[in-house]
């Protein structure tokens, strides 16, 4: 108890903004007067949410929230909209969806801290730290290097406890960090090996960077990552988890749907290729071990 009284830095920074929580109702009873479900998410961030060719909001967290609206849709026997609006960091989304201006938001990590404030769907993504290099690199000591980090508290003390003779260089942005890169002011980029994987594979010339460690090798820390919705919300919570388990689900049983939507993005010929079908079936297989199963026509 005395735990969750406590002020953290992150209620302070909500204080100091001026964010309160919204009471007035729950996300399903707004979703289901209004008929729209507001989301908060990255604009740029290959795989999970960016632009495509086509200037459609693509990526691996979209199809997940469109499963999630599918999901409310049958609930609530009505259309459901989605709209979207621009979130690209935690000091972003925290504000928007504590008071209100959306309704969830994705391409996140847990953390014990984020989860005083804000409740976590189920993972429906397994990633991990690693670090974004020039191809060239031929030491793997980072002695004396600078190492941009975005702004994520867990890559920063990943960074400082594996190379404590390495300078931290701040990055506000992925975009920044990517350009400090590419003109060599840092000597490598810090962060989610999927997003670093992305950002080699589609905006940088492929054959120009490597990831480090590569994937064959321990990286400097694992994580699921997973949509948050605001503390209280447990039907629609409930809502999007089930939503994301019976992709999951879908998955393991050979569902084509499911499948279609993740090989999209880590298949053969997907988005990004890095990630082993098998290393996808353990993690999906682990994550909804511990629910009921959904049943899927033969």
């Amino acid at each position: 108890m005395l735990r969750k009284l406590s002020l953290t830095l992150l209620s302070i920074l909500l204080l100091m903004l001026g964010v309160k929580p919204v009471v007035a109702g729950t996300i399903v009873e707004s979703v289901a007067r209004t008929g729209r479900l507001v989301v908060g998410t990255s604009f740029d961030l290959v795989p999970y949410a960016y632009f495509n060719q086509k200037e459609e909001l693509d990526g691996y967290s979209i199809d997940i929230v469109k499963l999630i609206q599918k999901q409310l849709e049958q609930e609530l026997g009505k259309t459901i909209e989605l709209d979207f609006v621009e979130a690209n960091s935690v000091a972003e989304i925290f504000p928007k969806l504590i008071s209100g201006e959306i309704d969830i938001a994705c391409n996140t990590v847990f953390t014990w801290e984020r989860d005083r404030h804000v409740d976590f769907t189920m993972r429906y993504s397994l990633s991990s730290i690693r670090l974004l290099v020039p191809a060239g690199k031929a030491s793997d000591s980072f002695a004396n290097k600078k190492i941009g980090v975005p702004p994520a508290t867990f890559v920063k003390d990943a960074m400082k406890l594996s190379h404590p003779q390495a300078t931290i260089v701040p990055m506000a942005t992925l975009t920044e960090g990517v350009e400090a890169l590419k003109a060599g002011r840092v000597d490598a980029l810090a962060g989610d090996s999927v997003i670093l994987e992305g950002v080699k594979q589609q905006i940088v010339p492929p054959d120009d960077y490597k990831i480090f460690p590569p994937s064959s090798e321990k990286p400097y820390g694992r994580y699921g990552v997973a949509c948050i919705v605001p503390e209280n919300n447990s039907t629609f919570l409930n809502i999007a988890n089930y939503a994301i388990a019976k992709m999951m689900e879908g998955y393991l049983v050979g569902n084509q749907e499911s499948l279609d939507i993740v090989n999209k993005w880590f298949g053969p010929d997907g988005v990004i290729e890095i990630i082993d079908p098998n290393l996808i079936k353990e993690f999906y297989e682990k994550t909804i071990i511990n629910h009921e199963q959904i049943p899927f026509p033969n």
